[in-house]
């Protein structure tokens, strides 16, 4: 087998960005990603570009990748246009370490890139209702939101402001979940207070006001149980990671130490499953392939990134990737288990919530915040001793899932 490295990462600062264009956000993450690599754009065999909002919002509808790439001196190498709804950057990420595998390059770059602040920002949240299938989208709604039903829902727990319907389905996810297992919405708030106050520490991230559970319980409301605090903002960014073979780390003159093997990078897609069989959960699935093939265990893992487009989504994966029991990841995150210094830190970036979600670049964003965790270099959000990582980026919803799933196990040796 191949071994793969990522040898450079960098971000922008997630946020709203109205004054920059979306290729001056990307050429940010690329001179970063190049110089933390020790490499030049001439260096690069393949590229992989990562956007969902280039055609919708900005109207370049076909060869985004090209475009944005060619003026920042990329062009003659292939390259590639991703797009798999929230899970695109990550899907990048695989495809780039694919190639490497192949033998088609030794040094590929991923790099994804949104401008998704807009002034009509309902036009900003209509692209996610093209996240599951639009010939059938009435009844997938219907369909999902029976599944939150013998929930009581509070009154004066609905926004009277538009919001994305995918906010929907994590309500009835949420509630779901609240009547299955018994979680509660403060444990829910638990994990959106943790990852305000995590993201205080985190120089990229949207957001950096720290909030207690309280305040999250007390800000408006969403859709039950969910509070303002608790969802993923509209945001612009960009990010980028350059992965090389051993060759390839050799060939451009990378810093071997700083260097973070892939010990595993996984995709999967949907399936049929019932709501009776959460073992056959895509991100459950994707995260025991990711482990068997790195060799490692949930157990093994020092720190994680995790898709938390609102708090439940963390609490959901936290429990698909093993790092607590079924139904138990409430509970283990209101005890402060995924906070940092708690037994396995998750979103010490300030995850989705609070750091950010320009959907192209999000799961690239995960990636930088693991690489840099790994390489000791977090500052007051590092993880003492992160040795092993894993990351979990899901996107689009069919069934009662995500419609793609990537997972990657990331090392220091």
């Amino acid at each position: 087998m191949t071994d793969i490295y990522i040898a450079g990462a960098a971000m922008t600062v997630f946020g709203r960005h109205r004054d920059r264009t979306l290729t001056d956000l990307t050429g940010e993450a690329l001179e970063g990603a190049t110089k933390d690599a020790g490499c030049h754009v001439s260096d690069l065999g393949v590229a992989y570009y990562s956007g969902m909002t280039n055609g919708p919002l900005q109207g370049q509808h076909a060869i985004p990748g090209q475009v944005v790439l060619s003026k920042l001196g990329i062009d003659s190498i292939p390259i590639f246009n991703v797009e798999n709804a929230c899970a695109s950057g990550s899907t990048a990420v695989h495809l780039a370490v694919q190639s490497l595998k192949a033998g088609s390059t030794d040094v590929a770059l991923a790099i994804g890139a949104e401008k998704m602040n807009v002034p009509d920002k309902t036009v900003a949240m209509a692209l996610f209702e093209a996240g599951w299938d639009v010939s059938r989208a009435e009844e997938n709604y219907e369909g999902i939101v029976r599944m939150g039903d013998g929930v009581t829902v509070p009154a004066g727990s609905e926004s009277e402001k538009p919001y994305s319907r995918f906010m929907g389905i994590y309500g009835a996810l949420s509630r779901h979940h609240m009547r299955t297992w018994g979680t509660t919405q403060r444990q829910i708030a638990a994990v959106s207070a943790k990852n305000h106050q995590h993201s205080v520490h985190n120089p990229y991230s949207q957001f950096r006001t720290a909030y207690t559970v309280d305040e999250i319980l007390a800000a408006p409301p969403i859709t039950y149980p969910l509070t303002l605090p608790m969802c993923s903002p509209l945001s612009d960014g960009a990010a980028a990671v350059i992965v090389c073979t051993e060759e390839g780390l050799k060939r451009i003159g990378a810093d071997r130490s700083r260097s973070v093997r892939v010990a595993a990078s996984v995709m999967r897609s949907f399936s049929g499953r019932t709501l009776d069989r959460p073992d056959l959960h895509v991100g459950r699935l994707a995260a025991e392939a990711a482990y068997e093939t790195a060799g490692l265990g949930p157990g093994d893992m020092h720190v994680a990134e995790v898709h938390d487009a609102t708090a439940m989504g963390e609490i959901i994966q936290a429990e698909n990737l093993g790092l607590a029991a079924p139904g138990q990841g409430g509970v283990c995150a209101e005890r402060g288990d995924f906070t940092l210094g708690g037994r396995i830190p998750v979103n010490p970036s300030g995850g989705l919530e609070s750091k950010g979600h320009p959907i192209g670049a999000t799961g690239l964003g995960q990636l930088y915040e693991l690489v840099t965790q790994l390489r000791g270099e977090a500052g007051a959000r590092q993880v003492a001793g992160a040795r092993h990582a894993v990351q979990e980026n899901g996107g689009g919803f069919l069934g009662i899932e995500e419609a793609a799933v990537a997972v990657h196990v990331l090392t220091k040796n």
